[in-house]
């Protein structure tokens, strides 16, 4: 089976250091930040266009832009580019989701993916009026997916659960396609929801060993087919001397007082994805660039101020692709990237890491998800 490359749009900003969710980080370099005006993003999104990347993932919360106003400005920008949108159950009726999401595929001529974020954080959360604990937000997920799938049928439909019931419910229109669910998670609540209403699951770069195990726990809790998806940073350059100087750049420009900040924060999340993410770097900023280095050209450097994806690909254009293919061996089959400045690293893997993926067989015509019934 192929692989499929999406990109990442930075709504929250942009720059030469990294930008992390928080907000710790307001006080860059010169000249390093970038605002993340539809301009700017629609430069982003054209070149990742260009270069060859299937879809951009779009970020949800209250530290960036609304996921669906944002990519819905960027449509008529693009031609062929697909939008992956993050969105929080919690937060509107599954109804509205089902006629948005309808309303978005007839506009975009099918070019909806929607990444369901159900939260890990209470904090945040709570800033959107959810006082769920995060089991029940994962309950309240499975059963905002049964409504939202019953809903596309194009027929009227009734639903009575814990948290949602809904009569005759209906769209103007089924969408077609069908757009496809993407949805990450860690616990124990998690991974049934995953397993049984997902279409691709997400997953955060963590070494391939323990990527492979948690790819085995949720195949062993369903028989449906599902895909696989890992969110990375990347650094790629003509050797990898120089993608690990660049990396040792973005390492120089953290401030120790805004990496123990972040880590206080993040230290605070209750996602357990995030929590496995910290573990990986130990918020220690004395380590250095290569101490960071948790596998073969796996870089934790960024989770250090950035919450959620804290690792990046760093190395060559040929180690990049090589563990591109050690990820595929295992069973993902789409990876979304993103790096530091988007725009300039959308330019470096695509003109170098692409084809060397093409070269090896990997990308067959680009295809995005086949819808896979839930």
């Amino acid at each position: 089976m192929s692989i499929t490359l999406h990109w990442f749009l930075p709504t929250s900003g942009d720059g030469r250091t990294v930008v992390e969710h928080f907000h710790a980080n307001r006080a860059p370099a010169a000249g390093a930040r970038r605002e993340a005006d539809i301009d700017y993003l629609a430069q982003i999104a054209r070149t990742a266009e260009q270069v060859g990347f299937t879809g951009v993932l779009t970020p949800t919360g209250t530290w960036c832009e609304d996921a669906w106003l944002t990519t819905s400005a960027l449509i008529a920008q693009t031609k062929t580019l697909k939008f992956l949108v993050a969105f929080r159950p919690g937060v509107l009726s599954p109804t509205l989701a089902a006629q948005m999401a309808s309303t978005y595929q007839r506009i975009s001529r099918g070019r909806l993916l929607l990444n369901v974020v159900t939260g890990g954080d209470s904090v945040e959360q709570q800033r959107f009026g959810d006082w769920l604990d995060k089991d029940q937000r994962y309950e309240r997920t499975d059963e905002f997916l049964q409504v939202v799938r019953g809903i596309w049928t194009g027929k009227p439909y009734s639903f009575q659960g814990k948290h949602y019931q809904v009569q005759d419910a209906t769209v103007l229109a089924a969408p077609d396609p069908v757009p496809p669910i993407y949805f990450g998670g860690s616990s124990d609540a998690a991974l049934p929801v995953a397993a049984a209403r997902a279409d691709v699951y997400l997953t955060w770069g963590e070494p391939p060993q323990d990527v492979a195990e948690k790819i085995a726990r949720v195949r062993a809790l369903t028989d449906r087919p599902i895909r696989f998806g890992i969110r990375l940073h990347t650094i790629s350059r003509d050797t990898s001397a120089e993608a690990w100087a660049s990396a040792a750049k973005l390492l120089d420009a953290l401030d120790p007082a805004v990496v123990a900040k972040a880590q206080e924060q993040l230290g605070a999340s209750e996602s357990v994805g995030q929590q496995r993410m910290l573990a990986l770097h130990g918020g220690d900023l004395s380590r250095g660039v290569r101490g960071l280095e948790i596998y073969p050209n796996l870089w934790a450097g960024v989770g250090l101020v950035r919450g959620g994806a804290g690792t990046a690909l760093v190395g060559s254009h040929e180690e990049v692709a090589d563990l591109i293919e050690e990820y595929h061996s295992i069973g993902i089959d789409e990876f979304v990237l993103s790096g530091y400045p988007h725009l300039e690293e959308a330019y470096w893997f695509g003109e170098g890491v692409r084809p060397l993926l093409k070269q090896r067989d990997l990308l067959d015509g680009d295809r995005t998800l086949a819808l896979a019934s839930a």
